[in-house]
Order: structure tokens, then C-alpha cells, then sequence
């Protein structure tokens, strides 16, 4: 029983937690609903960032904020390009581009691992 409990401690600390950043100038703080309309092209407003395909936090996050898993979303992209419906959003390389990207863009929304934070975003959500 202590053996399990050990597993299960590892591997939910194993798991970093995800923040979801925007610009500190930004006023306006998308609400939960907000930020998958703006991932997924329903919301226009701010400009939503992913993080590289090779990101593990790029899954974490598409899993609980879009409720879907890659090759769902490469589906549904698929289909809104080829019917003229919108484009994803661009993806950045690593935490580093994606906080200098929100940094440095007012209208930008993304998300990093939350250990990566720093004073340079600020943190409107936690998963």
C-alpha cells in the first residue's frame, strides 16, 4: 500500500503544472469558456500561441483546456482550413519563445510549463 501511494506521489509530481500567460499591459482576462473559443478559432479578441508539437505541455494543455488530443485537433483544423473556417494558431518553439512572444505582444494569449513563469507574463489560469 505504501508502495502504491509512493508511485502515485511520483507521478502526479511528475506532471508540471500549466499557465496559461498573457501580456501584463492586457486588461482584459479571457474567462475559462473564452480561452478554448480563442485556441480552437470560435473567439476572436486575442491572439493564441501553441507550443511546439514536441512540447509535452502542449498535450496537458490541449487535453484539459480543449478537451482533445492531437490528432483530434489536427482533424478539426484540417477541416476548418479546407473550408476556409480559420487557421491554428501559430506555434512557438519552446516556453522561452512563447513567454517573449506574449511578452513583447499585448493581444497575445499562450501557455508555458508554470515553473517557467517569470515577471515578464502574467498568469491568468493554472492547470
Amino acid at each position: 500500500m505504501l508502495c502504491a501511494a509512493a508511485l502515485m506521489g511520483v507521478s502526479v509530481s511528475a506532471m508540471a503544472d500549466i499557465a496559461v500567460i498573457i501580456n501584463p499591459g492586457q486588461s482584459q482576462v479571457p474567462a475559462d469558456d473564452q480561452i478554448e473559443r480563442l485556441f480552437l478559432g470560435k473567439q476572436k479578441g486575442l491572439t493564441p500561441f501553441n507550443l511546439a508539437e514536441s512540447q509535452p505541455a502542449r498535450d496537458e494543455f490541449n487535453s484539459k483546456v480543449l478537451g482533445k488530443n492531437s490528432s483530434q485537433l489536427k482533424a478539426y483544423w484540417s477541416k476548418l482550413i479546407f473550408t476556409g473556417g480559420g487557421t491554428p494558431p501559430a506555434d512557438m518553439a519552446d516556453a522561452a519563445a512563447m513567454k517573449a512572444k506574449v511578452a513583447a505582444d499585448v493581444n497575445a494569449i499562450g501557455y508555458i510549463p508554470a515553473d517557467a513563469v517569470d515577471a515578464s507574463v502574467k498568469v491568468i489560469k493554472t492547470l
